[in-house]
């Protein structure tokens, strides 16, 4: 009888494990049926676009379907290799319009992992100086203090503080010859000493800490920080060269600041010699005869060489022209390690020349920035999403790297163009920012910076009317292909960064993208109505706070 127990417990077991295997494999083919109306709705890249060919598209047509994930947000690795030599810790670079990137711009871009492509609308020996503060700059140091004359009255720098609004109240001081004769401490920047002069309430040389350049090695950071360890109390640290010249200042809070981000998941983008990275554009600028001024181009470039530059951006509104194709091949002849950008362009047969003379990365796009107003006064240009895919086909044909330039609005569009691109470039997002050159206006109580095109009128008359096939004649006649704005002050690259970075991973988790690769290879499109894109953003409430 116990016998026939087992044997009729043993039958259940076995009829259960074939019922459990069952309902696996019938589990399989409905989550394969699903899969199947899934690939009717949400198609890739190659089934979705040739579809609409007849129609283009930009980020808004569109949405990306969600896709099975074991991915956190958290996790996603957002690096991009442009080319050789030229990998990004975010695909992110602020673009070459000389109301966006000029040195203090690109550095920040570079300590959070992006590319600054400093603008051309400026004297070429200022452009070079740029690229050296960026090259240059140590992060934490401050290259440039603020520094007092030994015979200055202390009534003066208290002045000095209140007028200008200091958070700090201690000085460097200096001779006439930039050496350095003491150090002005805080506690005595006080209006009860204001006529003493500062030789007599300064700190005198042979008691201020200080150490020579040459001894920062490649990580400052780490001597500034080993200093303050071992110097309980101190909390500045001068930088002075052989002659004793002041060339810097670390502060205790700047390095402890910078040691907490170096644990960030984003870390800033540098060279092999430890340098930030930065880029800069240049035009195809022609002589008087009309011809490519090949030695004018040549010098600059070596000059932008010599000072470490990462990339050179050859930038015009039309990158599939012959002056363009000229001056990437004599860049790429002169220069065959240095990674080249070109563009900018909408179509495969733009991608495939500007390859051919020699540029690694092809810029995409032609009027969608915010200032454009190209397809408008020209009649020409793609919707972006379109011309980025006929473009990364031929770019994958031709191996070389896109970057979406122009037309993002927010992190959304990030994501949708990174599944076709390498990379974006962005004008709008950072033109409010402080790190970026605009003018400060104020309108009723509100802050706002200066952001035009630069084919706008005010921009082609400085000097950037080449990159749109004008002369740099103030007094001829030209058709704008931009407009002069103001754009809200939004505060700090790094605050605005931090949003899209948050929104680029959340974007690559809703897809199960761990990588860049990943969400090229995972991303399937939909066509989106009016309808439903007032659906996707707030509505029908009053909302009491935006999302930034």
């Amino acid at each position: 009888m116990a016998a026939t127990k087992k044997r009729k417990l043993k039958i259940s077991r076995i009829e259960l494990a074939k019922d459990a295997r069952a309902r696996a494999f019938s589990d399989m083919a409905a989550t394969q049926k699903t899969h199947s109306l899934d690939a009717r709705f949400y198609q890739a890249a190659d089934d979705f676009f040739p579809t609409h060919a007849t129609l283009a598209l930009t980020y808004d047509d569109v949405t990306l379907a969600t896709q099975y994930s074991e991915v956190l947000p958290r996790d996603t690795q957002l690096d991009t290799r442009l080319a050789e030599g030229l990998t990004l810790n975010i695909p992110i670079m602020s673009a070459d319009m000389d109301t966006v990137t000029e040195s203090r711009m690109a550095i920040a871009m570079a300590l959070n992992g992006g590319l600054g492509l400093i603008h051309y609308n400026m004297p070429e020996r200022q452009q070079l100086s740029e690229v050296s503060r960026v090259k240059f700059h140590v992060p934490g140091m401050i290259q440039e203090p603020i520094k007092v004359a030994p015979e200055q009255l202390v009534g003066d720098i208290v002045a000095l503080v209140e007028e200008r609004k200091y958070s700090f109240h201690t000085f460097p001081v200096v001779d006439h010859q930039g050496r350095l004769v003491g150090l002005l401490s805080g506690h005595v920047v006080k209006p009860r000493y204001a006529r003493r002069k500062v030789i007599e309430a300064m700190t005198p040389r042979d008691q201020v800490h200080t150490i020579r350049q040459k001894e920062l090695g490649r990580d400052p950071i780490a001597r500034a920080d080993k200093f303050f360890t071992e110097h309980p109390g101190i909390h500045k640290l001068l930088v002075v060269d052989d002659k004793d010249q002041l060339r810097g200042l670390f502060t205790m809070n700047d390095v402890e600041r910078i040691t907490q981000e170096r644990k960030a998941q984003f870390k800033p983008a540098r060279d092999a010699q430890f340098r930030l990275v930065c880029g800069a554009a240049v035009s195809a600028t022609r002589n008087a005869f009309g011809e490519l001024d090949r030695e004018r181009v040549l010098a600059h470039v070596a000059g932008l060489v010599e000072r470490g530059v990462d990339c050179v951006a050859v930038s015009t509104a039309h990158g599939h022209s012959k002056g363009v194709g000229d001056a990437v091949r004599m860049l790429r002849d002169a220069f065959p390690k240095l990674p080249l950008i070109a563009g900018n362009v909408t179509s495969a047969a733009g991608v495939e020349y500007l390859a051919d003379c020699g540029a690694n990365v092809i810029k995409v796009g032609q009027g969608p920035g915010s200032i454009c107003t190209t397809r408008i006064v020209a009649g020409v240009g793609i919707p972006q999403l379109t011309a980025l895919y006929v473009c990364s086909r031929a770019a994958t044909r031709r191996g070389v790297t896109l970057l979406a330039d122009g037309g993002i609005t927010k992190s959304g569009d990030i994501v949708k163009a990174l599944t076709l691109a390498h990379g974006v470039i962005c004008g709008g997002i950072f033109a409010g920012c402080n790190e970026a050159p605009g003018e400060v206006v104020e309108i009723s109580g509100k802050l706002y910076k200066q952001y035009r095109g630069m084919g706008s009128l005010a921009a082609m008359k400085i000097g950037s009317a080449t990159r749109y096939g004008h002369t740099p004649n103030p007094t001829a006649k030209v058709a704008a292909e931009g407009i002069e704005a103001l754009k809200e002050a939004v505060g700090s690259v790094d605050r605005v960064l931090a949003q899209l970075i948050g929104g680029m991973q959340s974007g690559m988790g809703y897809l199960g993208a761990a990588n860049l690769a990943q969400l090229r290879d995972k991303a399937r499109y939909i066509r989106v109505s009016a309808a439903g894109m007032k659906e996707a953003v707030p509505h029908d409430v009053v909302e009491l706070k935006t999302g930034h």
